[in-house]
């Protein structure tokens, strides 16, 4: 990695921070800046956030099963402030989301038991304009 940054949050209830906290050290590892905005954020917080940071990627952590409705209001919160920074999200997807999510412009998706590698990879390819990743 080149020093890109990603901007990480957890998005509307969801109170399970480990799994982020862990993603953010892997990501930092990685050469990644990560800037984590912490708990209970709001799809427009993320999109504020990510515009005002200059980032190069957002990355989202959802546990609670509202993948389907919060992730694509990031995404359309980004797209209404002029920006296309692709929205990556980890966490409890069932496979038969992946399209729908994919549509509602989710760049890639990581699921429990991504490797490190894994996630800095699909991470990186995310923010360097790689298609979508499972």
């Amino acid at each position: 990695m080149s020093g890109e940054r990603i901007l990480i949050a957890k998005v509307g209830l969801d109170g399970h921070d480990r799994g982020i906290k862990v993603v953010a050290r892997i990501l930092r590892d990685a050469g990644f800046e990560v800037i984590y905005t912490g708990l209970f954020q709001t799809p427009e917080t993320v999109a504020a956030a990510a515009v005002d940071e200059d980032v190069d990627g957002i990355g989202l952590s959802m546990l609670s099963g509202a993948h389907m409705t919060l992730a694509p209001l990031v995404v359309e919160e980004v797209r209404k402030r002029g920006s296309d920074i692709p929205v990556i999200l980890g966490g409890i997807v069932p496979d038969h989301d992946l399209d729908a999510l994919r549509a509602a412009g989710i760049t890639t998706v990581l699921t429990p038991g991504a490797t490190a590698d894994e996630i800095a990879d699909q991470v990186g390819a995310a923010v360097r304009g790689s298609g979508f990743g499972a």
